[in-house]
């Protein structure tokens, strides 16, 4: 196609690289390769196609593929793409520099971490490890007890990430997403403060202090930002719009030295602002980078036209947007189609019933999915599909290296590349007869003052109920040290934790078993134990159970977690009002977010839509009540969905879907976003929770100081604090 373009310049010896694979957007987003480059990516318009030939078309231009940096958001995804590059090419691209941006970050603090006064040997922990460290603070501090009405280690950890990836003080986090917990914010802010002292005291990294620390090795360091900048030369960025703020500034600071940044994404498609992804990057990216060319992707390659015509129309009421309009070419002209249920039950009939009819006519269970806003709202779904007999993924679960028994293992190892770690001692020292919580922290506390914890732990005065137990434990780690083979590390590992394990998973070890077995294959898969232990903890390998779900199933899944994916035929459920958009999401950013879920959703289809609602609900207080469909359904244009509802008189028609009876959201709700040029000093603003305040100060870009009624000066961010002027 589009043959009369011209060709990529390849040199002799790769002729297969040309124009003729691309189209003339993907064409020019390959081939502009200096200054900074913003690709609108709509959905299904082969964003990976371009990223993979740019990478070839740099390297057949002579850049030499080591100053090519590609970020994605997973390891997989890099990986993928740098495979591809090199069928076009040559294993020359296995040369790029690809990975997460915490992969990224791992590999560049370990080479230089003097220049922020820690050594390379960090252990990186994950959530659960994080969570743990949380537990074992709050009875230190006193923070727990019946009498105790203290957040939970998993909100605790919300907080504190919260506020690490939002880029807010933890005390406005409290305030404005924890408000029922703002009593507790004092000792809410000693944890933060033992949490992070606990980390670099124990030579320990959350995924959180990866990002941190890069940002402030690029600013505190000046000879590594010029250094790391000139070695990266070429910068590409995948699924910009899920960005933090943290990111964002890390590749403004990489590109110090030239601005050669191409990143690629969708604002349409930016719905992780509960992982502290920030819409605003994408909408900035042209500020932050002057002379930004924007070239769009719209030209789709998934679904047929009717489906991409809904969801233009879906987003065309977005308040803040790149616009584009996407096409294509697959022929079809089945209109997508909009159902409403007298009830949640009669939804669930529906969607099974369609199901079938689908199968019977040999479409397979595993190209349809059905999509839904939160886990719970396929409950009457599982339960009528269940009845039918048909076999279903509901996708999640754990990652293989998240269960108990691997975390147990995987101590071993880690306390070998970083001995003061003493998360993985308390664990393995729990393991042994006779030794409770408060013998294994005493342990590992005075172990790790030592200047090598393994020998300390030979020479410790040990009780004599457990001593023959720290005996053996100490001879273990003395052969675990002369062993370099992460093989054969887990071989000897085994040795001593197999009838430990039988013990204490004596209901069921013979099924977690296998999990260690598929553990083995995979270490001895590496060379080296370090690089084995931050793969398992930056990106988890995923265990053979969840892989087990492939071959002919229904697909249930949250609409986050199917972005990115596409079936034959997809339903959307629940699409009623206050449930979709979410009840708590009736203003501004939220409201934007949601719409964009939906959008989403709509996306994933390639021949087939449905959208579907119930027309009653059960309420929290368990009683029934009348719905209408969702405001974004009320949108949509007439004529481009066609009603397969229940008889006439029972529902709206698709013409009246913009009539509901239920009010259309009040134009109040999408009032227009404040700038700092609406502010001034003594400029009296109202914030939902401090109340009544004056403004004092407008400080940087858009930070405002502001002195509340009730609460004092507190310090805001216009883009998060949402302020309405007059008090």
């Amino acid at each position: 196609m589009h043959t009369n373009l011209p060709q990529f310049q390849a040199n002799q010896s790769h002729p297969d690289i040309n124009q003729e694979q691309l189209n003339q957007q993907q064409y020019e987003a390959v081939t502009t390769v200096e200054g900074p480059v913003l690709v609108i990516a709509g959905a299904g318009s082969g964003k990976t196609r371009t990223l993979v030939y740019r990478v070839a078309h740099l390297i057949n231009s002579g850049v030499p593929p080591e100053r090519i940096l590609l970020l994605t958001f997973t390891r997989k995804a890099s990986q993928e793409m740098l495979w591809r590059a090199g069928q076009l090419l040559n294993d020359s691209c296995s040369r790029v520099v690809g990975g997460t941006f915490h992969g990224i970050a791992n590999m560049l603090l370990r080479r230089y971490s003097a220049a922020l006064g820690f050594g390379s040997s960090f252990t990186i922990i994950d959530r659960a490890d994080a969570e743990g460290i949380i537990n074992l603070l709050k009875s230190s501090l006193g923070l727990t007890g019946k009498e105790k009405q203290f957040p939970s280690k998993r909100v605790l950890i919300n907080m504190i990430s919260g506020s690490v990836n939002k880029s807010r003080d933890l005390q406005d986090l409290v305030f404005e997403q924890y408000s029922h917990l703002s009593e507790h914010l004092d000792d809410i802010l000693t944890l933060q403060k033992h949490y992070t002292e606990f980390k670099v005291n124990h030579g320990l990294m959350d995924y959180d202090d990866l990002l941190v620390n890069w940002k402030r090795l690029l600013i505190e360091d000046e000879d590594a930002r010029q250094a790391i900048s000139a070695r990266f030369s070429y910068i590409m960025v995948d699924e910009y719009q899920d960005t933090n703020l943290i990111q964002a500034e890390i590749v403004r600071l990489l590109a110090t030295t030239h601005n050669n940044v191409m990143i690629v994404g969708d604002d349409s498609q930016s719905i992780y602002s509960f992982r502290g992804a920030d819409f605003y990057n994408i909408m900035r990216f042209p500020k932050l980078f002057e002379g930004t060319r924007i070239i769009k992707l719209e030209e789709n390659y998934r679904s047929t036209q009717p489906i991409l015509s809904l969801t233009n129309d879906i987003i065309r009421n977005s308040t803040e947007k790149y616009a584009k309009t996407l096409f294509s070419r697959i022929e079809g002209d089945v209109l997508p189609k909009l159902y409403g249920g007298v009830d949640e039950r009669a939804e669930a009939r529906f969607v099974a019933g369609k199901i079938r009819k689908f199968h019977q006519e040999g479409i397979a269970l595993e190209d349809m999915a059905v999509l839904f806003r939160s886990g719970f709202h396929s409950y009457k779904l599982e339960v009528e599909l269940t009845t039918h007999g048909y076999d279903f993924e509901k996708r999640g679960g754990l990652k293989l290296t998240e269960s108990a028994h691997m975390k147990d293992l995987l101590s071993f190892m880690r306390i070998l590349v970083n001995p003061l770690d003493t998360l993985s001692w308390n664990r393995i020292l729990l393991q042994l007869d006779k030794v409770g919580p408060k013998t294994a922290q005493k342990i590992s506390s005075t172990i790790a003052g030592h200047d090598d914890p393994i020998a300390a732990l030979a020479a410790y005065p040990a009780g004599s109920a457990w001593k023959k137990g720290i005996k053996r434990l100490a001879e273990l780690f003395q052969r675990l040290r002369r062993e370099e083979s992460p093989g054969a590390l887990f071989e000897l590992a085994m040795q001593y934790y197999q009838p430990l394990f039988e013990q204490i998973y004596r209901d069921d070890y013979p099924k977690r078993q296998k999990d260690l077995e598929q553990l083995k294959g995979i270490m001895t898969s590496y060379d080296d134990l370090q690089s084995f232990i931050d793969d398992t903890t930056l990106d988890p390998p995923e265990s053979e159970k969840d892989n087990s779900y492939m071959g002919d199933k229904l697909v249930l899944s949250t609409i986050h977690s199917a972005k990115g994916l596409e079936w034959e035929v997809v339903f959307v459920i629940g699409l009623a009002d206050g449930r979709f958009p979410h009840a708590a999401a009736t203003i501004g950013d939220q409201w934007e977010e949601e719409r964009r879920l939906f959008y989403v959703a709509a996306t994933r289809a390639k021949k087939q839509l449905y959208l579907c609602y119930p027309k009653e609900m059960m309420s929290s207080d368990r009683r029934f009540k009348r719905v209408g469909m969702s405001p974004f359904l009320r949108e949509i244009s007439p004529g481009l969905c066609r009603n397969v509802g229940d008889p006439p008189g029972s529902m709206q028609s698709s013409a009246d879907v913009r009539e509901s009876s239920v009010p259309v959201i009040p134009k109040s709700i999408k009032r227009p976003k404040l700038s700092m040029e609406d502010f001034s000093p003594g400029c009296k603003v109202k914030h939902p929770f401090f109340g009544s305040g004056t403004v004092k100060k407008l400080t940087k870009p858009r930070t405002l100081d502001i002195h509340f009624d009730r609460h004092g000066l507190k310090t805001l961010h216009l883009d998060y604090a949402k302020l309405e002027i007059g008090g």
